[in-house]
């Protein structure tokens, strides 16, 4: 457990606009905070402009990690509509010299703005692009231990394996890699860990609330110290990476080892149907009357599918007509589904039936509201509905419900 570990990849500015979130972070950025707080020596190498260099090098003073930076005019930014939004990128600039690395042991994210040339003893790498993620090895890098943070779709690009067998395509991944290690993160399923030609599951969390900007780079940071400085096997240290992502999502910052070893968090566990491949229904319901009614219900399915989950929703699946045209079809379909999502702030009479009908037929029910007072939503606290005021945590409480079913 000596020796310092090396960081490499992108700082960012990220802006969300709800929750409101303004700050100087990315992978490498967040992923040096989170290190810290075990008090182990961090070299950070990044390409930074004037403002982000100023802001790392005060926060390394603070929390105890060096800064390197390799000087850019102006820095990437990551703007999000909200935690589970697709950001829109802006790379206002681009660097003429690659970072170029050696280390005992190093933690490296992709990065949009230049190259990277490592050569390290041990190194986690995480891509951070699912759409086309580039080997450890394509600029050159080389590792004698290598270990891969992946989530699905990344690992199916870099292993050029369409494969349904996640096992299949881990297995492939160290082989073309020359990787010891391949963790494949499968969302409510948890992570698959493949290593030394066998596989482990470690299992999701449950959390109250969801801050999802930046888990990714939470995860591969802690299975990074774990894995590397603690010298803990890959499932052991991934079971640590878990545990203290959602400690992440629960309070919007990273654990010390003293908060890591008293948190408890509560254990995801899917139904057998539901791990066989099942694809739950959700069915959305929620006014669709203005403009920004109709935009939440379309970003709210956009969300659930993306999830994995299947969704049922009034609006595209019916549609409006009267009465005789509609209301049947819309029972039909919470009889139908495993579980109801429901947007009720403004308290619209149709939701809220379909809220009460729901409960009366078993389903559960999650209701998302931000700002409807205790009293108005006494009968669905009451009824055993799941009420949350933030959206992407609503989401995710969709997600756990239909999973454990």
């Amino acid at each position: 457990m000596t020796g310092s570990i090396t960081i490499v990849g992108g700082v960012y500015r990220e802006y969300c606009m709800h929750p409101l979130w303004r700050e100087i972070y990315g992978s490498a950025g967040r992923a040096a905070t989170a290190i810290a707080r075990y008090g182990v020596p961090i070299d950070l190498y990044s390409f930074l402009d004037d403002q982000s260099k100023s802001v790392m090098e005060e926060r390394a003073a603070l929390e105890g990690f060096s800064v390197r930076p390799t000087m850019i005019p102006k820095a990437t930014t990551f703007s999000y509509v909200h935690g589970l939004a697709v950001p829109t990128i802006d790379v206002p600039s681009t660097a003429s010299e690659a970072i170029k690395v050696a280390a005992e042991k190093l933690i490296r994210f992709g990065t949009i703005e230049g190259q990277v040339l490592c050569t390290a003893k041990m190194a986690v790498f995480d891509p951070q692009s699912g759409s086309n993620p580039e080997p450890y090895g394509a600029s050159g890098s080389t590792a004698e231990r290598l270990a891969l943070i992946l989530n699905r779709a990344e690992a199916r690009q870099l292993s050029g394996m369409r494969s349904e067998s996640l096992e299949e395509v881990a297995s492939k991944l160290c082989a073309d890699q020359n990787a010891e290690v391949v963790v494949i993160k499968m969302g409510p399923s948890g992570a698959l860990v493949f290593s030394g030609n066998k596989y482990e599951i470690v299992p999701p969390y449950k959390t109250p609330r969801v801050s999802k900007i930046g888990t990714g780079d939470v995860f591969a940071a802690e299975f990074g110290y774990f894995w590397m400085h603690e010298n803990l096997s890959a499932i052991e240290a991934a079971g640590h990476a878990s545990k203290a992502t959602a400690f992440y999502c629960e309070t919007g910052g990273a654990p010390t080892r003293k908060k890591l070893q008293a948190y408890k968090p509560a254990e995801l566990i899917t139904s057998k149907r539901f791990q066989s491949g099942y694809k739950p229904v959700v069915y959305l319901a929620g006014p669709f009357f203005t403009l920004a009614e109709l935009w939440l219900i379309e970003e709210a399915r956009n969300n659930l599918l993306s999830l994995g989950l299947n969704v049922f929703s009034p609006y595209h699946d019916v549609g409006r007509g009267s009465a005789e045209d509609v209301v049947q079809r819309d029972l039909d379909g919470l009889e139908l589904c495993d579980v109801v999502f429901a947007v009720v702030d403004g308290l619209d009479a149709g939701t809220l039936y379909e809220v009460g009908y729901a409960r009366s037929i078993k389903k559960p029910v999650v209701a998302y509201a931000e700002n409807e007072s205790i009293e108005d939503l006494k009968m669905l606290v009451g009824s055993g509905c799941i009420v949350s005021d933030d959206y992407v945590s609503a989401i995710y409480q969709a997600l756990w419900a239909a999973a454990e079913l």
